[in-house]
């Protein structure tokens, strides 16, 4: 493989991904997803933006001491203060970058920065200089940069080049452009930019029109030689480019996409389940690569064609991408070897008090349900990944409902180690489920969400419960699973409380603006 063949892949879902309102994660959560995408081949690992509060430079700084093989970037703002504290939290990583950005169009620079292009310009130097004083591996962003004019895109390009940056991203940060603009950009800013040959340039695409692969895709026509994406396309607004499209578009269609990455793709549906459990936002089942239909074909046409051979209608392995080909399993009689076996097919690693807690769960919910199916041990590990490090925990729940209201609900919570009793009326059972949280756990946050699903088929099925809460801005959302609905939906409401109050606590008084 040339160099010029290799795509390096840049995953933000720690950063970008988690920018996308209610996709908080913990800082074990963090360290989880970080470990994963180290193994699974990912070149560089934007672990968060240090400067945006002590939890972000604190899981910044740790995933940068435990990553064995990735490089690991903090992001900041060209702000000397934010640029000293990245390089603080990176310093300890085998291979640290700092990533810097700085607003270049003439609407960011009149509404956002309120600086002239040549300000901007005395702040790319100082800041990239004061970068590269401290990592020899700096990356610089031109924010907005396909609503740059292009004379002025390549004179800051050659200012950050020149000031010591080693990647220079050109991202589509309002997901404006369209592949073949996004490719002549960069094929003008390379030929236009003395040095451009020495760098590698990065694309970083937003999916508002749902162009983000494909303008990614673009750029590496047109000379990028880097993709910043993230697991499911997770991100702000409508998200970004998602990693696993990328991946299996240059390795489905080596003949028009002569590139190459590191990425072991049968990692990708593990990583995407992880990646959903852990943000509670579900993955749509018609989402390319990892959705649960991406291999599933019910016309009869398709069928037919799928039984003679199966490259009539794929044009890749399901095995190629993780996916297991057992659908219906286990039983009461099943025993931890197989429960772990069949964890492990399904895409899921867990230390051994995680194994203990889920097999636990597992053989109660197969003396509850005529047939396990693997999506409801997929739902049952999600969970406990989901709740594994929550300080309000459900103890038990029981529900008087009916035709002849009100509807009374009582519970018991275990919070911080203490366990507290409420009975609570409401306007429905899970008004009244509610209502006894909230009496245990006083807060004044909204429930801007609340959605059901079966799992799977049957009366048995495993409710599917998912809760978003709203609060001064923040965000935040959480899936509970149980065969019983109303447990399901006490579990997500407890779980998005948990996550509320740990958002709470990360977040400066001083919001940081959005990037890229």
């Amino acid at each position: 493989m040339s160099t010029n063949d290799r795509v390096v892949i840049f995953d933000t879902t720690l950063r970008d991904g988690e920018q996308c309102p209610g996709a908080s994660m913990t800082f074990e959560e963090k360290l989880e997803v970080a470990d994963l995408l180290d193994e699974m081949g990912v070149d560089i690992i934007e672990a968060g933006f240090p400067i945006a509060s002590n939890g972000d430079f604190e899981s910044v700084a740790e995933v940068a001491r435990r990553t064995k093989n990735a490089v690991v970037a903090g992001l900041a703002r060209a702000i000397p203060a934010d640029i000293a504290r990245a390089g603080e939290a990176v310093k300890h990583a085998r291979r640290p970058r700092i990533h810097t950005f700085v607003s270049t169009s003439p609407i960011h620079l009149e509404h956002q920065m309120r600086k002239s292009q040549d300000q901007v310009i005395e702040i790319i130097t100082a800041t990239v200089t004061q970068a590269r004083n401290l990592v020899d591996n700096v990356e610089w962003s031109a924010m907005d940069a396909t609503r740059t004019p292009i004379e002025y895109l390549v004179r800051c390009v050659d200012t950050a080049i020149k000031a010591g940056a080693t990647t220079i991203n050109l991202p589509d940060t309002v997901g404006y452009a369209t592949p073949a603009e996004y490719e002549a950009m960069f094929r003008a800013v390379r030929e236009r930019v003395p040095g451009a040959d020495k760098v590698i340039f990065s694309a970083h695409c937003h999916n508002d029109l749902g162009l983000a692969v494909a303008n990614s895709l673009a750029a590496l026509a047109g000379g990028a030689r880097q993709i910043e994406c993230t697991i499911n396309g997770l991100g702000e607004r409508a998200g970004n480019a998602a990693l696993e499209e990328l991946v299996m578009a240059i390795k489905t269609r080596g003949d028009v996409l002569p590139y190459k990455t590191g990425i072991e793709s049968t990692m990708l549906v593990r990583a995407s389940k992880m990646i959903s459990a852990v943000t509670s936002f579900p993955v749509q089942y018609n989402k390319a690569i990892v959705g649960r239909n991406a291999f599933a074909h019910e016309s009869g046409i398709h069928q037919d064609g799928m039984l003679k051979n199966n490259t009539t209608y794929e044009i890749m392995t399901p095995e190629s991408v993780g996916v297991s080909k057992t659908s219906l399993v286990m039983g009461k009689h099943s025993g931890r070897a197989a429960f772990r076996d069949k964890l492990k097919a399904l895409g899921y690693e867990l230390g051994e008090n995680a194994l203990n807690d889920a097999f636990t769960r597992f053989k109660d919910l197969a003396d509850r349900k005529k047939v396990v199916y693997d999506e409801d041990i997929e739902a049952l590990v999600d969970q406990e990944i989901a709740v594994a490090h929550d300080r309000i925990k459900l103890v038990t729940l029981s529900v008087i409902a009916g035709t002849r209201g009100p509807q009374r609900a009582t519970m018991k919570l275990e919070v911080d180690g203490q366990v507290f009793t409420e009975e609570s009326e409401g306007n429905g059972p899970v008004d009244a489920t509610f209502n006894c949280i909230k009496a245990i756990v006083p807060h004044a946050a909204k429930l801007a969400l609340y959605q059901v699903h079966a799992v799977t088929e049957g009366t048995d099925a495993q409710a599917e419960v998912s809760v978003r809460l709203e609060e001064d801005g923040k965000a935040v959302t959480a899936r509970g699973s149980d065969p019983d609905t109303l447990v399901a939906s006490a579990q997500a409401y407890i779980t998005a409380l948990n996550k509320l109050q740990v958002k709470r606590q990360s977040m400066n008084a001083q919001s940081q603006p959005a990037a890229e």
